[in-house]
This record gives structure tokens, sequence and C-alpha cells, in this order.
């Protein structure tokens, strides 16, 4: 790799000495942010080579031109990955970047490797609220542009205050990241620094994203007079202005776009901005896109050596669906890993195996792996963060507390979205997270005053007991309080393996599995439970059992946030649960105008029914079991009946399934009308006999 950069700077070297005629009565800003090191798109979309061409057609056409970037150019690609970020800065240097600030990513392989990495920049680095120990900014904290024709253009740079725990907490130690007023105070501090300036623009890595409230760009715009710009990164947002108008832009991610800002000379005010699109037939420049093939080809040579087969697509989504607000596949798939790795020196673990758990962050998972050939090349895409797994000692309790935190705004994405192995749990999503007056140490993340939202349902099928001592294997990044973790970083009982997740993901794919990420890898397995409901308590009779089937995608509420459970259901509406959890009808086919025309057709078409039916009578508690118990071909028992007031076969043969129960021990009520609470546990109990 050493080698290939050498090449590449001097093949760089005088990409930019044509001069072209100009009268510089504009001053052109091109930007970039969150570009992850796709330098070279995997798509055929040359990003770097895209940037280098705009900006020599600004350049031949007359135009002054400067180039910046608001963080995030290192990490997240292979193009950049093996090198630690370190050809991510030989490509801005060859393109002719002129400044940008820091992102969270930045600090991905820790500081030291970050002031390497940035030894090598040709260009400014600017930030103006991360300092060291002894006060002083960690790089600059403004520059000031004067044009040809003399107009000065002031740059700040802003870095999220997030990073302090989306960065590993153990690798920044020392460093201080501007929190609350001081946060403000910085930005201030440089317009007044830069009151000078004609044009004073922040470039800041904030985002908009509501999970980083208060350090958002908006925020800031709102806190900070002076500014007349913000070029902005982080959330990966597509945006010419604010919400409310405020001149912030941002290009997204990837190079999905290049900002476009127009000074005036003359007026010396901003003119216009606007976002230009990179299209697949965009024109690139040959040279740089010839430098980036040349390292692709040799991450290929060395990394692309196939080991495994996928059956199945792994979820690499953020959001929604994604790693960072629900289950995954592949979070299930690497967190097995996790716990299949340390199992097999069981002997050094101080507890049982049925209390050995992992979770990993979601935010760490970064790629899908697609059916067909699995490489080195892409398990690193999915896990780029060169993370080490880690074994923590901590009581259920404080299990409990970390998974409460980390889920606090879910369904809202959040990077420390809890993948689990070996842990059942359920979030309730309709019930406002608790927090602490104060966040954690050193974080932007509040704790938990109460646990009021996450369920451990069960610990590897065993019940959960607070005051049990766990095993949690975790990545090093979380394990040092990273995220929402720092229950983790607060145990007593650390261990790091030294062993690099990716590679015990490997391991686990080739030992275990044969090769093979089969079928039992195709969804995701049920650890993860969403309770979107505000009157269904997980802890109610009925509680699992609307939960389970409103995960499973065969029940809704009467609202967003509510079940009703003890609403009584129509023929209609029992026909149409009883249906869609049997298979028998589409979900589909269940909705819009005609869903209980629909509904009843179906059931008498099975025999359940006559075709004449009213959906919209009451159904009882008997014409309901004698329906289900119909639909699933079980025939009348014989078995004589506990029950008072109801001698039913079908009734019996339920009970004798253990699908339903009496009202009381002697009595059934076969006449009383069916409620929503309780079809959910015959359903529920249906389906397990099917299974």
């Amino acid at each position: 790799m050493k080698k290939i950069l050498a090449i590449l700077a001097l093949v760089f070297a005088c990409l930019w000495g044509t001069a072209f005629a100009a009268d510089f009565s504009h001053l052109v800003i091109l930007h970039t942010n969150d570009t992850h090191g796709y330098d070279q798109r995997a798509d055929g979309v040359n990003g770097m080579a895209t940037v280098a061409a705009l900006k020599e057609d600004y350049e031949a056409k007359g135009y002054e031109v400067l180039l910046v970037d608001a963080g995030d150019a290192i990490q997240d690609n292979n193009l950049v990955n093996f090198s630690k970020g370190k050809t991510a800065i030989d490509f801005m240097n060859a393109v002719g970047y002129d400044a940008m600030t820091l992102g969270n990513h930045e600090f991905d392989y820790g500081y030291t490797q970050l002031k390497d990495n940035m030894t090598k920049a040709k260009f400014k680095v600017l930030c103006a609220d991360v300092f060291n120990a002894d006060g002083t900014p960690i790089f600059d904290a403004n520059y000031t542009y004067t044009t040809k024709s003399g107009v000065k253009v002031g740059f700040f740079g802003m870095e999220t205050p997030e990073t302090q725990t989306k960065a590993n907490p153990t690798k920044i130690k020392g460093l201080t990241f501007a929190t609350n007023d001081a946060f403000t105070k910085a930005a201030a501090d440089q317009v007044e620094a830069l009151k000078d300036a004609d044009v004073v623009i922040c470039l800041a890595h904030l985002g908009v994203d509501g999970e980083s409230k208060p350090y958002r760009s908006t925020d800031l715009y709102a806190a900070v007079k002076g500014i007349d710009f913000i070029i902005d990164g982080h959330s990966h947002t597509v945006m010419t202005k604010g919400e409310n108008g405020e001149p912030i832009q941002s290009t997204g991610t990837a190079f999905a776009n290049i900002g476009v800002i127009v000074i005036d000379d003359a007026t010396k005010k901003i003119e216009s901005n606007s976002l230009f699109e990179i299209k697949e037939d965009t024109a690139k420049d040959a040279t740089v896109a010839a430098a980036a093939q040349k390292i692709i080809d040799r991450i290929d040579k060395e990394y692309g050596a196939v080991f495994a087969k996928s059956e199945v697509v792994l979820n690499g989504a953020k959001a929604p669906n994604g790693n960072r607000d629900s289950e995954t596949n592949n979070g299930d798939l690497i967190t097995d890993a996790m716990v299949w790795k340390i199992l097999q020196d069981k002997e050094s673990l101080t507890v049982d195996a049925d209390h050995v758990v992992a979770v990993t962050n979601g935010g760490g998972i970064r790629k899908a792996i697609n059916p067909g050939d699995v490489t080195k090349k892409s398990i690193n895409e999915v896990l780029p963060f060169g993370n080490t797994v880690v074994t923590i000692y901590i009581t259920g309790a404080e299990l409990l507390e970390a998974l409460e935190a980390s889920t606090y705004c879910t369904p809202d994405a959040i990077g420390g979205f809890p993948q689990v192995s070996g842990i059942n749990y359920t979030i309730s999503t309709a019930v406002a997270y608790d927090a602490n007056a104060e966040t954690y140490p050193a974080s932007t993340y509040y704790g938990p005053k109460s646990i009021n939202r996450v369920t451990i349902n069960s610990i590897n099928g065993k019940e959960f007991k607070a005051d049990d001592t766990y095993a949690v294997i975790t990545n090093d990044f979380c394990g040092g309080g990273g995220d929402t973790y720092y229950a983790f970083a607060a145990a007593t009982a650390k261990f790091d393996t030294g062993i690099p997740l990716d590679e015990v993901v490997m391991e686990y794919i080739t030992a275990e599995l044969k090769g093979v990420i089969g079928k039992q890898y195709a969804e995701p397995q049920g650890r993860i439970l969403m309770n979107p409901f505000k009157d269904v308590k997980t802890s109610a009779w009925y509680g699992s059992y609307v939960i389970d089937l409103y995960n499973d995608g065969i029940i809704n509420g009467t609202s967003a946030t509510t079940y009703a459970p003890n609403d009584t259901l129509t023929w209609a509406a029992a026909l149409k649960l009883l249906l869609v959890s049997h298979g028998d009808l589409k979900a589909a086919d269940a909705t819009g105008a005609d869903w209980s025309k629909n509904t009843i057709a179906k059931a008498a078409e099975l025999g359940l029914v006559a075709a004449d039916l009213d959906g919209a009578k009451a159904i009882s508690r008997l014409e309901f079991c004698q329906v289900a118990a119909k639909l699933n071909k079980l025939a009348e028992s014989k078995t004589e009946s506990k029950f008072t007031d109801c001698t039913d076969g079908y009734v019996m043969a339920l009970v004798d399934a253990k699908v339903i129960d009496g009202m009381t021990a002697t009595t059934f009520e076969p006449d009383a009308s069916l409620t929503r609470a309780q079809i959910a546990k015959i359903i529920d109990q249906l389906n397990l006999i099917e299974k």
C-alpha cells in the first residue's frame, strides 16, 4: 500500500498546473461532505475524479475556485480503510482541496493516527471546538482566504460533540469536545476573530438529525450571530437550506452531489448556492480515476479471495428497518459469531454458558452482504472500524440500563441500537424515555433515570435476573463507552481479547457455518420486539401475545399508539386476523373498502362460514373457537369439559391444545363477546401449533 500511495503522490504532483485566462469577477466555492472514502464509487461514478473535473471546468470558465470539505472523508470504504485514512488525504491533495473540518470518523483510528494523517494534508484543517489537554485547539480554528480582487472569506470549523461517543473513547483520551455553552462560545469566538472578513462561512460537521440536538447546524445558526453560511455534514442530508430557510447546505453522502456557492466580488456577498448532482455520465478526470483504480486493483488482489458463500442478503441498511432501528439478520450473524468465539474457550469465563450474551452497535454495521461469493474485502466493508472483541462482566440491571439508553429514541434511528445474541427484549416505543438531568460523563447522551421502555424477556431462553452476573461480549468501541454504552465502560471486569471482530465473523462462517451463510440467517430471528402501544404493557397477561403478533405483521392497533385490548370484535375483523395469520388471506386483500367482503368470501370458500354472513355482527367466544378449530383441522375433542357453561367439542379441542382457557377455572362464557386481547392470545397459540 505504501508503494501505491507514493506513486499516487507523484502522479498528481502537477495535475492542476494548466493556467486559464480569467477576470475573477466571482469566487466559486465547491464543497463536499461525508465522502467516506468513496473516492471511486462502486457503481462506476468516480467521486474524486468528478470533483477534479468540475473544479477544472469552473477554472477554465474564468472563475476563482476554492474547494472545501465538511468532514468524514476518512473511513467506510476499503479504498481508504486499509490505509487507515491516508489514501483519502492523498486524493484530497491531488484534487486540490483548500480546507476541511473534521468529522467524527476522522477519529475512528484514534487521535494519534489522525494527527499522522493530517501531517500529509496540503490544505488547511480547521476545528475550533476540540481541544488538547492544555486548552489549545487540536488544529487551526479558522482561515481567511483573500480573492484576487480583495474579497475576504473567513472559514472556521466545528466538529460534532457526538464524536466523544461516536469515536472509541479509549482512543481520544485527553481531548475535550466543547459542549453546552462552551460549544456556542467556540463558534462565537471565531465569528469575532473573523470580523474583518466580508463573508464568514462555518465548515460544520454537525448535521440536522434530531439525535444531534442541541448541536445541530440549525441550532448553531440560531445561537450565533454573524455566520453568513454553513457548509454542513454528518447527517448525510441533501439540502440547499435549513428547515426554516437557514443558509445551510449539505451534499448528502458518497459524492451524491457537489455543493456550489458563488460569491460576487463586486457586492462581496453570496450570490447563489446550489447542488451539482453527480450522475453516471458526469465528466471525470481520467488521471484521478486511474489512480483510484490502481488502489482498487491492489485491494482486490490482496483481499478479494473467496472464502465463503452466502445464500441470503444480509441487511446493511441504516434505517428504516435497518441496523440502527431494528433487529437485522446481519446483526444476528455478527453477534452469534462473537458468542461462538468466546465459548470456544469456556474455561476462561467466570459464568455459565447460559449467562453469555453479545451486544454490538448497529451503527458499526456498514454494508450488506449479497448472495454469492464472500471475501475478506466484503466482510471488512461490513465491519470497517478494526474493532476487537471484548468480554465484560456486568449485572443484569447494568445490561438493562445499557439497552434502555441505547434505544432511547427508537423507532428513530440511533447508531448505538443494540444488535444482540442470547438476549430477547422488547422496546415500548410509545413510552417516553425517562432521562437523567445530566449526560453521562464525557458524553452527549443522557442515561436513564428509570427503566420504563425496555423489558428483557429472557436470556438464552431462560429467565432474566437483574441481580445475576452476565458475560457480555461486545466490541472495544462499545466496551469503552462508545455511543450510549457508558454502563459497559463503567464495568470493573473487562477483558479485550485483541482479536479483530471481522476475523471472528470470518472464522465463524468458515468453521461453524461450514463456509455457507444459509437460510438460518434469511430473516431476523425475533430477538428484538417492538411494542408501539401505550395501552399494552409487556407484563400484562396478553402483552406478549399482542407484541409477538404485531412484530410478525399480523395485527395492528386501532391507532399508531393504541391497541384497545378490551374492545370487542366483529365477525369480519376476527376472521381477518385468523385468516391472515394462518396464511389463507393476504394482508393486502384485507385492506381497503372491500376488506370485509373479501375476508368473508375467503372464509366461505374454506367452508368456515356462510357466504351471506353479516360481518358487522359481534362474534362470540364460542363462535370464534369453532371457526379457529375447523381452520386448523382440529377434531372435536371427546375430553370431558371442565366448564359448567360449555361442553362444545371444538372448544375442548383448543383447551387440549393449550390454545385457550376459561374465564375462570370452571366457566368459559361461550356467549360473551371476543375481545382484542383474547384473540391475540388465541392466534399466537394457534401459530405455535402450526410451527
